[in-house]
């Protein structure tokens, strides 16, 4: 018998080492990722801050692109395509909405059935191809109405009508559809290079956030300065042009990081998952409660008795029982549904729960967004009232934006490796400041930007009344006093935006990050949106017998613009309060942010 021994332990050995090297594989990958040979991810190959800064090197590119023609798109409208001004502030206003709503689109099918990765990809060549059709239209004479004389009869100008406009929209909103699906996959595409399990991880995730917004605005102020400069002095074309290309080279720089990228695997629509579980809860209230009917254990799937895989995005402990938050949800996890096809697993229900308790933050920056709207509208055009000239150099008034770029690009970096790194130390805890706490602030410098606003335009109207209100030439005060609510406000912006997406990405569920973090766009969108209701309603209520509204006229030294401003500052102060009940209520998900 020995000589049969011999075989038979050689053979467990092999067996023993064989599954000691296929656990130290399966050590090293990171479970649920893949590269994008659609492979498995590797540990110490696939994501950390080199993956990630391919991305951010993106983000100026891609916002270049987008900022250059968007925020002096009103110009070409009213000089080329011949627009009234108000009908080209509308047709501006709708494309940027929709542009930032659009993001929503991106991150859903980011999360459901393509990977960030592919996302962007396909969402650039979208926008290639609508500033091609731009370029072309803004080249082409055939392609645009005929040049006018506004002043003269001798050629009446003709707006934009038939084919040509046709052209001009279906350019614009292929640029519209591109830029949402680049912002509603680029930041998470980034955010999903670090891991969310070790400290480091997410500290380098934090930074990566800082960083996003701060190459947002190195992107914003060459459109701004440079990019704008060619299309008033070189012509549109050109502008366009420039745009072209620079969306066109940021795809082959975010193919160069392909082979240091983990890409999320997608995992279903998480919309349906959310309805599953509201229609499932609504119905099965109605069915008798029995004790055969109790809740199903999170560890189970709701199709199946296999318990489910644990990934990376996974915490290591299971609750076997709901949340007592939001109770009305937990009847959607019951053995006995109301229809099979609504059987949910405790673990979907808490995900909803999630989606559903930060939609009220998210409703909270809506009113900091509208606000930071007056950026490009009337703070614009108090600035065109006022001396503009520094030394022998004269400023426009559209670059005006430059300030709060300049200063968001000034504090993003004192912020990640001064102020954090404190409060890290001061708190002792891991984040230093949390989420809510930098959106809270970012609420708190909106209220104190509206608050200046007003100041300075009672000053600016003082000096209006003494040289004489329907005077047209520049009043002798400097634009610089207008740089004060631009760089509370652009201080404002840093705070919440890089805090909104990191908080939602962070506490979103593993299938619903992009969809959750693309909401800070939407939120960005609703506020455009919220600017042009609050002004029609204002003029609404303030206009009338005999007399104009605040903000109706020509001339804008016969505005109430100081009132309009108090009435901002008191409705972000009541948004505030109501951002503190809320967020006072919230109690985190995510492992970082609990520490």
């Amino acid at each position: 018998m020995p000589h049969f021994q011999l075989p038979t332990l050689f053979f467990k050995g092999f067996t023993r080492e064989m599954e000691v090297e296929s656990q130290e594989h399966s050590n090293n990958i990171w479970e649920g990722y893949v590269d994008w040979k659609k492979k498995p991810a590797i540990k110490g190959k696939h994501g950390g801050m080199l993956a990630a800064s391919f991305v951010l090197v993106v983000e100026v590119m891609e916002n270049l692109a987008y900022l250059a023609n968007a925020s002096n798109l009103v110009l070409y409208l009213t000089q080329f395509m011949h627009f009234s001004p108000s009908k080209a502030a509308n047709h501006v206003t709708d494309f940027m909405g929709t542009a930032f709503l659009l993001a929503l689109l991106g991150g859903f099918l980011s999360d459901a059935f393509f990977t960030t990765y592919q996302i962007y990809l396909m969402s650039a060549l979208v926008e290639f191809l609508g500033l091609v059709i731009l370029t072309i239209q803004a080249r082409s004479s055939s392609l645009k109405p005929p040049k006018c004389s506004p002043q003269g009869a001798t050629v009446p100008c003709e707006q934009v009508h038939g084919a040509k406009a046709a052209v001009l929209f279906l350019g614009l909103y292929l640029v519209a559809l591109g830029v949402g699906g680049i912002k509603g996959s680029l930041p998470s595409h980034g955010a999903e290079q670090f891991d969310e399990n070790t400290a480091k991880g997410r500290k380098q995730r934090s930074t990566f956030f800082n960083y996003f917004v701060f190459c947002l605005a190195f992107g914003a102020l060459i459109a701004v300065t440079f990019v704008i400069w060619i299309e008033d002095n070189k012509g549109w074309e050109w502008g366009f042009g420039i745009s072209t290309l620079t969306i066109l080279l940021s795809i082959p720089v975010f193919l160069a990081g392909s082979k240091f990228y983990r890409n999320k695997i997608p995992s279903g629509s998480p919309l349906t998952t959310i309805f599953k579980v509201l229609i499932g809860a609504m119905l099965n209230n109605y069915i008798a409660r029995s004790p055969s009917n109790a809740i199903v254990s999170m560890s189970l799937s709701p199709n199946d008795t296999e318990p489910r895989q644990q990934t990376v995005t996974k915490e290591p402990e299971e609750i076997e029982t709901p949340s007592t938050s939001l109770k009305f949800l937990n009847q959607a996890a019951v053995n006995k549904p109301a229809y099979d096809f609504l059987r949910c697993s405790v673990q979907q229900v808490e995900d909803v729960k999630i989606v559903l308790l930060v939609l009220p933050i998210f409703a909270c920056t809506i009113m900091l967004n509208c606000c930071l709207a007056q950026l490009s509208t009337f703070s614009v055009h108090q600035a065109s009232t006022m001396d503009t000239k520094i030394g022998s150099l004269k400023v426009p008034a559209a670059s005006l934006p430059v300030f709060p770029v300049v200063f968001i690009m000034l504090l993003a970096p004192i912020y990640d490796h001064i102020i954090i790194p404190f409060a890290r130390k001061a708190t002792k805890s891991e984040m230093g400041v949390s989420h809510l706490q930098r959106i809270g602030i970012g609420l708190l410098l909106s209220i104190m930007a509206m608050a200046v606003a007003a100041l300075v335009e009672i000053k600016r109207k003082r000096m209006a009344t003494r040289a004489g209100l329907d005077q047209h030439e520049p009043l002798p005060i400097t634009f610089l006093w207008i740089a004060f609510q631009y760089l509370f406000l652009g201080s404002a912006d840093l705070f919440t935006l890089a805090g909104l997406m990191e908080f939602f990405f962070s506490e979103a569920p593993a299938n619903m990050k992009s969809l959750a973090t693309s909401l800070s766009f939407a939120s960005l969108a609703m506020g455009y949106y919220l600017s042009t209701v609050i002004v029609s309603v204002v003029n609404s209520a303030t206009g009338g017998s005999g007399h104009p509204g605040w903000l109706s006229g020509g001339n804008l030294n016969h505005y109430h613009l100081e009132r309009f401003y108090w009435l901002m500052c008191i409705l972000s102060a009541l948004n505030f309060l109501h951002y503190l009940f809320w967020a006072h209520r919230y109690r985190y998900q995510s492992r970082g942010a609990r520490s």
